[in-house]
């Protein structure tokens, strides 16, 4: 059975439509903007019926442009995001309060006593990035009514009217049991959200429902978080084999294959993905801010669009050093309250040294995860598959390359995470293929290999790490 796929990717700064043919060509895509609202303290906050409009728009626009029969809607989500809302009618009852937020420290403080137990139950560290303490958060905070659920489940409900999430999603939650596949009813209790209606767990090949938002009645399958959707979409199949997302963040994944391994070194472990042909894990860290951060010099004035950001990088940061905690720090750090920090700075400083800088500390922040990696995986990163917007930046990617030490694959798509969703979907409703026959062979865009020295790529992480430690605000005992 061949069959073509809307695939849509609801993103934190946008969402992507693309129609994929049997043989993984994609025929049509189009992409509406979504933006995150920054409001200080912490606070990252989404419109819910702005994502909504945002994934109907861009999906229908591009099955009108590709005209052609849908066999089938994949939908790649966020992750961590969350909203209150009436399952009886749909409304949303709050913003969605984005993965990036960190106004549910308090709850992570609080529940640190428990920051063990829910390691060695969920593979997660205990985190505001995660659903749970925003889900605690937005019930202290906000609203006792309706369920608080991640978006994907209020998204799927709004075109199917099925009450469900994925297990890779739910991975990311701190409440799943991470062995099991199951809610945790005891760490539910410790979040305070026992009495909370949960959405059924679904499998990422799993027919969930139907919608006709699209045109004709149409099976959605291929449900999955967005960063494991790219790591399928990349081929990572094989135990060790890695990628790396440059989006709002960025996004480290290794395949662990049919082993939940927890990581002794400040990573996570999350489903991979679940088929009829079993459940992979993966491991995987974070880097909060990466295309934030270039929106965050446009803002300031020192850079005119993220697209310039080739012409605008000097040739070298002069000895600038940037760490891009504007979100906190992510793996292995682990901390909220972390702040952005250039030093190094002086009369000679100019514009093109601190936007070299911001370039440099976002790809020492992803080869100090690389590290990470190498420790839990037993063996060192060989290469690192990237894709994502900034992945077409080659002066981002040769400064990955640069400090990796290793070379820098470009994802021959700009749809990694939409194609990822897209396998999923064929697997829902083709009973006959398995993984390997939706994963689509591929041939690097670019590959960026080291032109530094591997004394002075050290010499840069040494300084960046010291620099980042150096911000950290004291912990009150």
């Amino acid at each position: 059975m061949a069959v073509s796929v809307l695939a849509i990717d609801q993103g934190t700064s946008g969402t992507k439509a693309i129609v994929v043919e049997p043989d993984g060509r994609v025929i049509a895509s189009s992409e509406c903007e979504v933006r995150p609202d920054y409001r200080g303290a912490g606070a990252v906050e989404q419109d819910p019926r702005e994502l909504l409009e945002s994934v109907l728009t861009a999906g229908r626009r591009a099955v009108e442009e590709a005209g052609t029969r849908i066999d089938v809607v994949a939908l790649a989500n966020q992750g961590e995001t969350v909203l209150a809302w009436d399952p009886a009618t749909g409304k949303p009852l709050t913003p969605a309060i984005g993965w990036q937020d960190r106004r549910s420290e308090s709850v992570c403080r609080r529940l640190a006593e428990h920051k063990d137990e829910i390691a060695a139950r969920t593979g997660l560290v205990l985190s505001p990035y995660f659903s749970a303490p925003k889900m605690a958060w937005l019930r202290e905070n906000l609203t006792r009514d309706g369920v608080v659920t991640t978006s994907d489940s209020w998204l799927v409900h709004q075109l199917t009217g099925e009450f469900v999430t994925d297990v890779t999603t739910a991975s990311r939650s701190l409440v799943l049991d991470l062995d099991a596949v199951q809610w945790d009813e005891g760490l539910m209790s410790v979040f305070g959200l026992a009495d909370e209606q949960m959405p059924r767990l679904v499998a990422c090949d799993e027919v969930v429902g139907s919608t006709s938002a699209f045109g004709t009645d149409t099976p959605v399958s291929g449900l999955v978080v967005d960063q494991q959707a790219a790591l399928l979409a990349e081929g990572c199949i094989d135990v060790g084999s890695s990628k790396c997302t440059y989006g709002t963040g960025a996004f480290m994944l290794a395949n662990t294959g049919a082993d939940a391994t927890r990581s002794h070194a400040g990573l996570t472990t999350s489903v991979a993905w679940r088929t009829r042909e079993g459940t992979q894990y993966c491991l995987d860290g974070q880097a909060y801010t990466v295309a934030s951060a270039l929106r965050w010099l446009v803002d300031l004035g020192l850079l005119a669009d993220a697209h310039d950001l080739g012409e605008a990088a000097g040739a070298t940061s002069d000895g600038v050093v940037f760490v891009p905690a504007l979100a906190g720090l992510a793996a292995p750090y682990w901390r909220a309250d972390a702040l952005a920090s250039f030093t190094g700075l002086s009369l000679a400083t100019t514009r093109a040294s601190l936007v070299r800088a911001v370039v440099e500390g976002i790809a020492a922040q992803v080869a100090v995860l690389a590290g990470v990696f190498a420790h839990d995986l037993g063996q060192p990163i060989s290469r690192l598959r990237v894709d994502g917007g900034l992945a077409q930046s080659a002066v981002l990617m040769q400064a990955q390359a640069d400090l990796l030490q290793v070379p820098v694959e470009v994802y021959s798509s700009p749809h990694a995470t939409a194609l990822g969703a897209a396998a999923l979907g064929s697997l829902g409703v083709t009973p006959r293929f398995g993984l390997a026959d939706v994963t689509w062979p591929w041939t690097p865009a670019a590959v960026y290999r080291p032109r530094w020295t591997a004394e002075r790529a050290g010499d840069l992480l040494t300084r960046w790490r010291a620099a980042a430690e150096a911000d950290l605000p004291e912990v009150a005992p």
